[in-house]
């Protein structure tokens, strides 16, 4: 979960994080999109209630970019501005983020996604006060009108998208909107780094739960995001084999046998075809073949199967259902 020595960023703007404890870390990582990370930078300073500090995390913006965050973020107290030659990816920026950050909660926010009021942080900090047993909270994904929620940011089964107001307990949350409660983050040893982008999400929250933790959809808990194609992953370039390798070697770190995930392998190869992705999609097989011997395998206990499956199975139907409505009838991969 920790950065080498020699990738470690370092602060180039705003100041150090306070040596008190408080309330909240708010993080974002950023790669170019200098307007947008703007937006949801001032998003998250509106923020009242705790006490609370900004980390934002530069992963390669074009220096020029990287000069006009450095002035854009001198003499405010409460950010910091960190800065790294190389990519550490979604789970490896995360990780120095939360770790440099001393909050007892963890606030994710996507750069290109904003707070819908001024009262989530508080929210969200009364939430785990509450429950003792809560390590996690998804956030209602909305889209740009800020009514509709997002549907390519809906990370749990289809059926239950009518109630993206609710609250229920799930088993993932979506990177774009969700906190973390720092002593769960500790406990389960913080995100994957070696993951890269996509699906570090499911890896933490299945590590959580196997340590007793909850996690839960808070859909009183609003972010507005506005996708942007800058910057962005796209499904040629690589998301798509990281998409089939990262949900295979996760499987894999369950101890599911390669017989049992073949259904999973055949639908994925399906997706690839239907959507001229094959190659990236039989490279993602293949890295998760070969990373296979280098998981260590674990045992999913009685009660972490049961809560995958009120929370979670119990929704997406039989096998076939599932294979007509995440293959055949799902959107095919945006086009980012």
């Amino acid at each position: 979960m920790h950065t080498s020595a020699v990738d470690r960023p370092r602060l180039r703007g705003g100041t150090p994080p306070p040596e008190s404890s408080y309330d909240v870390d708010i993080i974002i990582l950023a790669l170019d999109r200098f307007d947008e990370t703007i937006k949801a930078v001032i998003s998250a300073l509106d923020q009242t209630g705790p006490s609370f500090h900004v980390h934002i995390l530069d992963q390669g913006s074009a220096p020029e970019t990287q000069a006009r965050f450095t002035l854009a973020f001198r003499g405010v107290s409460n950010i910091s501005y960190y800065v790294t030659d190389k990519n550490l990816g979604v789970p490896g920026g995360r990780n120095f983020l939360s770790e440099v950050g001393k909050g007892r909660t963890i606030i994710a926010l996507d750069n290109d996604a904003v707070f819908a009021d001024r009262n989530v942080a508080a929210r969200v900090v009364a939430a785990f006060d509450r429950d003792r047993s809560l390590g996690a909270v998804a956030f209602n994904i909305l889209a740009a009108d800020g009514v509709q929620p997002d549907r390519s940011s809906w990370g749990y089964p289809a059926r239950m998208m009518d109630r993206y107001n609710d609250e229920f307990d799930v088993v993932t949350f979506v990177g774009a909107g969700h906190a973390i409660r720092r002593r769960a983050w500790i406990a389960a040893g913080g995100y994957d780094s070696s993951l890269f982008f996509t699906w570090e999400e499911l890896d933490f929250c299945l590590r959580a739960i196997a340590l007793g933790w909850v996690i839960r959809y808070d859909g009183s808990l609003r972010v507005i995001h506005k996708p942007s194609a800058r910057a962005r992953q796209s499904w040629s370039n690589g998301r798509t084999r990281l998409f089939v390798r990262n949900r295979l070697t996760i499987a894999r770190k369950w101890r599911a046998s390669w017989i049992a995930l073949t259904p999973r392998i055949l639908g994925y190869l399906i997706r690839g075809i239907l959507d001229r992705r094959l190659s990236p999609t039989l490279f993602g097989i293949i890295e998760a073949f070969r990373h296979d011997p280098l998981q260590p395998k674990t045992t999913m206990k009685p009660a972490m199967k049961d809560y995958i499956l009120r929370n979670d199975l119990r929704y997406r139907g039989s096998l076939w259902t599932r294979a007509r409505t995440e293959i055949f009838r799902r959107p095919r991969f945006d086009p980012y």
